[in-house]
């Protein structure tokens, strides 16, 4: 067992610039408002890395590949990546309902969600498509496989765009709300799942330090 493993964390990779975890589902990305709410993946790794910080998020329920920089001037540099939408990533989940496997590709036609996204103010910290205003909001997804049997799809998807419960709220608009997903799914879907079936599985960018271009797997462990 590695250090990082029995400091609360799993570490991906490591260089002087950056860090990757894979953040398990039901840990915090940051610390919540509350006491009970301050354990979460990054105290556990600045524990061990006291210049780590905070570069993107995921939702608590959501696992996978997450980034963290080890300078002020690397921050910088990722969070305008992440700004000019040139990090990669891609992610995997379980959804309620069978999608059709498309024609036009023995491995499926990647489809497009566009569907402006807002704030739900009466019921925060949820979400909404708001016409309105909402902010833009571009998701690609693509059919994996279904199970006929638990009438489910298990589907790719790439947000172009970086909103907050932007898969989840898509999912849900489309008719396909991912399983076990307290927020947006019906009951039943919600109760299908102990967890939320989203995993973050790809990160690719340039490196911030020698501009080499680098990327990260995760498999989806449902």
């Amino acid at each position: 067992m590695s250090s990082a493993d029995t400091a609360g964390f799993t570490l991906v990779y490591e260089d002087d610039a950056l860090l990757v975890l894979d953040k398990p589902a039901g840990l915090l990305s940051v610390p919540g408002r509350g006491s009970d709410k301050q354990d979460c993946l990054a105290s556990r790794v600045q524990r061990c890395y006291l210049n780590a910080s905070i570069v993107h998020r995921l939702d608590m329920g959501t696992s996978g590949l997450m980034l963290m920089a080890r300078s002020a001037e690397v921050q910088r540099i990722l969070n305008d990546a992440f700004a000019r939408r040139s990090v990669f990533k891609r992610y995997e989940a379980v959804v309620d309902g069978l999608q059709e496997p498309s024609v036009e590709s023995d491995n499926g036609h990647w489809q497009e969600i566009s569907l402006p996204i807002a704030l739900d103010w009466p019921n925060r910290p949820c979400r909404v498509i708001d016409t309105y205003q909402g902010k833009p909001s571009v998701t690609r997804w693509q059919l994996i496989s279904v199970d006929l049997a638990a009438g489910t799809s298990r589907l790719r998807l790439e947000p172009l765009t970086g909103r907050s419960h932007q898969l989840r709220v898509h999912l849900k608009a489309i008719g396909h709300p991912i399983l076990g997903d307290a927020l947006y799914a019906p009951t039943a879907v919600a109760a299908a799942s102990a967890r939320l079936l989203l995993h973050a599985t790809e990160l690719a960018l340039t490196h911030p330090v020698n501009l080499k271009p680098i990327r990260w797997v995760s498999p989806a462990p449902f």
